[in-house]
């Protein structure tokens, strides 16, 4: 059973999203809130697994909201625009629903809320040869990989902390296949990134929490050939 609570600031927007979640089985509305401040100072205290949260509300956002309570419950962000601001994506986030809201799509949400409560959370890892030696790298760890400017067989695995470690002789084909599909998505032909790194994406572009040098934020083109499965990664 999942048993969810609802946070917009426009009571319209909670009735209907209230009245699909009454048509899809095994789904309980515990309650809900137009009021960030409310719904936080209230949210410990209800018994429920999972927060739908639109991420435009005035005073705090749904992705300041998610920072302050992703350890304890997952969460589903609703937005009108076309824009996908996604800061907050790797904090417990199981999708990313644009509105208006439709009953299919929002199954497909919760579906995919029921397989992160069932099964728990498992450290996923990679293992190959790399300029440091055979070595482990957790996916968690990894904020975008790209292909190596000096030789283009290998590729540039960069951390999150900056630290950068070649990967000798692999293809995206096959280092595709070793990341879990859920938390990573190739933006063209030289470059893959980890959701949890996307700041904003556009139709285009992505720009990324990645700060190379300097005051700039990465930014990664998205070639036309990977625009449409990065899109359904965000529900468009």
């Amino acid at each position: 059973m999942i048993k969810c609570v609802i946070l917009d600031d426009e009571l319209l927007a909670i009735s209907y999203l209230k009245l699909l979640c009454e048509q899809i089985e095994n789904v309980e509305v515990v309650k809900a809130f137009n009021d960030p401040k409310v719904f936080l100072n209230e949210i410990n205290e209800i018994d429920c697994n999972l927060c739908i949260l639109d991420i435009e509300m005035p005073g705090m956002t749904g992705l300041q909201v998610a920072e302050r309570i992703s350890g304890s419950k997952k969460i589903i962000f609703t937005t009108a625009y076309k824009e996908y601001a996604a800061e907050a994506f790797d904090l417990n986030v199981v999708d990313y629903v644009r509105k208006p809201i439709k009953k299919e799509r929002l199954l497909q949400a919760f579906e995919k809320a029921k397989e992160l409560t069932a099964i728990p959370h498992k450290k996923h890892m990679i293992e190959w040869n790399t300029n440091i030696g055979r070595t482990v790298i957790f996916t968690e760890q990894i904020a975008y990989i790209k292909t190596s400017e000096i030789d283009s067989r290998d590729k540039d695995i960069i951390l999150n902390d900056g630290t950068t470690i070649v990967l000798k002789n692999l293809n995206f084909k096959n280092l595709l296949e070793m990341l879990p599909s859920k938390d990573f998505a190739q933006v063209n032909k030289k470059e893959v990134i980890a959701l949890s790194s996307i700041k904003i994406l556009s139709a285009s572009e992505i720009i990324t929490t990645i700060q190379p040098e300097g005051d700039h934020f990465l930014k990664l083109q998205i070639g036309e050939a990977y625009k449409q499965a990065l899109m359904e990664l965000f529900g468009k």
